[in-house]
């Protein structure tokens, strides 16, 4: 599973990077965890409000934080 974090590399988005690695790691997940500056490869998403969260392609947050039970509910869709 490739788990991609959006953003210019602030707070949140380490937040952000920092939960899903945590709770990959509690749950036992083989995760890929990228963490994506370039704004180009941002826009590519469509994303306009950062930190933005996809997975193996696909957005599943943008602009907040997400709780440690929504990443791993999305852990769980992805296995």
């Amino acid at each position: 599973m490739k788990i991609e974090v959006l953003g210019a590399g602030c707070k949140k988005c380490s937040d952000v990077a920092n939960q899903i690695a945590e709770v990959a790691q509690q749950r036992g997940a083989a995760i890929e965890l990228v963490k994506v500056t370039d704004m180009a490869r941002i826009l590519d998403y469509q994303v306009m409000s950062t930190p933005a969260v996809v997975i193996d392609g696909v957005v599943k947050s943008t602009g907040v934080v997400p709780t440690a039970d929504t990443i791993a509910q999305w852990l769980v869709e992805g296995q």
